[in-house]
């Protein structure tokens, strides 16, 4: 397969980019791009035209999920973190994204602390030769891939708005003061104060410690995926065995204490005991009382819970979630037999997120199968 170079197929259109502080940006209609999408909307533009963007700093380079090129079409402004491509004749501008999005700069990259990809190591980036007829195709084929992707994230975002309408209907917002149901603090709803814990800290592990093999970390990625997502670090038996204090065994709610602040996820029946991240929260309910499901549910759904669980994280730089004052925090706790009618509820329209999910990973492998054929 016969390639070119970036600086022959494309305009650089790198000198025409200008940087707006957020403070003297004014509000308008049209895009400000940045490295890796829309960063804001300002009230004029630089570009009007069919174009790439391709991360110059602060790009997604070391990942294999996310793009670091994008396409713009129309109006818009662009900071000085994006290369700007404009494809030459012969070259179709989605031919052009496409070729970027994945592209391997290992070795292209420089920067310590915030990876750089230069003008200069952009230009001599080599993407296939093709005719425009097989640039049409391939693009007409992934772009029906993409369109797949999007109908199946659609049909999983339609299932999760399902649950929380029906735990609307059954329980509404648990904002009212008159609300029949039993209040109490989140530690009452435990049956030990020790339930509420986060993870090992400082000394008790060390990276050094993590092993390929054993009893798994758990971790905010797995936590963001519901724990479809692998571990990535484990412990040998020795270890975690001193670490039991902060297990994870199935039906407790582990909850992103930083980042994603108070994003939570069941841990599943199927799944052997683990141990928890510095970074995450384990709440053990007391399950005569309390399903689990309803009360990791009340913690996403409840905007009277939700505004609690925000006034106890704090952090100048990033916000945490404070154990002590989450364990004050009040929750509602209906008859069991309604709790049980819900999750009953969640765990159908569970097998239906199960099918389509297996859908969208099938569509995801056909997806990269194509980039790997296409582009390498």
């Amino acid at each position: 397969m016969n390639m070119m170079f970036v600086e022959d197929c494309c305009e650089i259109l790198d000198s025409m980019r200008i940087p707006i502080t957020a403070i003297d940006r004014k509000e308008g209609e049209y895009p400000y791009y940045g490295a890796n999408g829309i960063q804001d909307y300002v009230a004029d533009y630089i570009f009007d035209d069919e174009l790439v963007l391709l991360a110059e700093d602060g790009g997604n380079f070391e990942s294999k999920e996310r793009p670091i090129a994008y396409r713009v079409s129309g109006k818009c402004w662009v900071n000085n973190h994006a290369h700007v491509l404009k494809p030459k004749v012969g070259l179709d501008v989605d031919y052009l994204c496409y070729s970027l999005m994945f592209y391997k700069v290992d070795g292209m990259v420089n920067g310590a602390t915030r990876q750089k990809l230069t003008q200069a190591a952009m230009r001599k980036m080599q993407i296939p030769l093709r005719c425009m007829e097989e640039q049409k195709h391939i693009v007409d084929e992934l772009n029906c891939i993409i369109k797949i992707k999007e109908q199946r994230q659609q049909e999983l975002q339609l299932l999760d708005d399902l649950i929380k309408a029906r735990f609307v209907e059954m329980f509404g917002d648990l904002t009212n003061p008159s609300c029949a149901w039993d209040r109490c603090k989140l530690v009452e709803a435990c049956e030990e104060a020790d339930d509420i814990k986060c993870g090992p800290f400082g000394t008790q592990l060390s990276k050094d410690e993590y092993t390929d093999t054993g009893i798994a970390v758990w971790e905010i990625p797995q936590i963001n995926s519901s724990f479809k997502t692998k571990p990535t670090h484990y412990l040998t038996n020795e270890k975690a065995e001193q670490l039991r204090a902060y297990s994870l065994i199935p039906g407790d709610i582990a909850m992103s204490r930083k980042g994603n602040v108070g994003k939570c996820a069941i841990y599943p029946e199927e799944y052997p005991d683990g141990i928890i991240h510095s970074d995450v929260l384990r709440i053990r309910v007391d399950s005569k009382r309390v399903n689990p499901m309803f009360m990791m549910r009340q913690l996403h759904y409840s905007g009277a819970v939700t505004r609690q669980i925000e006034l106890v994280s704090s952090g100048a730089i990033m916000a945490g979630v404070n154990v002590t004052k989450l364990k004050q925090i009040y929750v509602h706790i209906p008859p069991m037999e309604l709790q049980n009618q819900f999750s009953d509820f969640v765990k159908q329209v569970d097998k239906s997120k199960v099918a389509v999910q297996k859908s969208l990973d099938e569509t995801q492998k056909l997806f990269d199968s194509l980039m790997q054929q296409y582009f390498g």
